[in-house]
């Protein structure tokens, strides 16, 4: 199983030209005349929206085995890019002939699923003007009743975790606070 999941930061309060040039993975340059300022910024979480709703942070990417629950594997990105990204970094060879479950933001996929020689059990996506008939909702289904047990290892980590919230100052203390809260993996 496969998913991922905000991790929040303490938000930044910036100018607007420190915001651009952060964006543009400029945000070393910033500061330099003032160490203990540059050193309380965080120049690699990143904002994102998802159902209207406002994020600032990073991402949890985890792979976890169906039947234990036990991540298997993780990866921490700033929360910009899109959960399907990480896929292949989850991936190994070790997962060949597996079935892969995860939502219908990893739809389209494909290369990489045969790149690993995994089953697809990806949720399908309705369209607009296409919306999904009666068989591939009860497929939905019947691939949700494994694939929410992905839910539960975020569930736990919320509570371990206090809300999936890092205190930290940059990507790689915050993997490694997720990652500790995860109970490892690689990543």
């Amino acid at each position: 199983m496969v998913d991922a999941s905000f991790v929040l930061a303490p938000r930044q309060h910036n100018t607007p030209d420190e915001n651009k040039q952060i964006k543009n993975d400029e945000g070393d340059d910033l500061w330099n005349d003032k160490p203990h300022k540059k050193c309380q910024k965080d120049t690699d979480a990143r904002w994102t929206q998802k159902g209207g709703v406002n994020y600032f942070g990073y991402k949890n990417h985890i792979k976890s085995d169906t039947k234990s629950k036990l991540i298997i594997s993780q990866e921490t990105t700033s929360a910009k890019p899109h959960d399907s990204k990480s896929l292949d970094n989850l991936l190994d060879e070790k997962d060949k002939g597996q079935e892969l479950y995860a939502d219908s933001a990893y739809v389209g996929k494909e290369e990489t699923l045969e790149k690993y020689e995994v089953k697809d059990r990806i949720c399908e996506k309705g369209y607009r003007g296409h919306p999904l008939t009666e068989e591939q909702k009860e497929n939905n289904r019947l691939k949700s009743k494994t694939r929410s047990r992905v839910e539960h290892v975020f569930g736990f980590m919320e509570c371990v975790m206090n809300r999936l919230y890092v205190r930290t100052i940059g990507l790689a203390r915050a993997a490694t606070q997720i990652g500790g809260a995860a109970g490892g993996g690689r990543g």
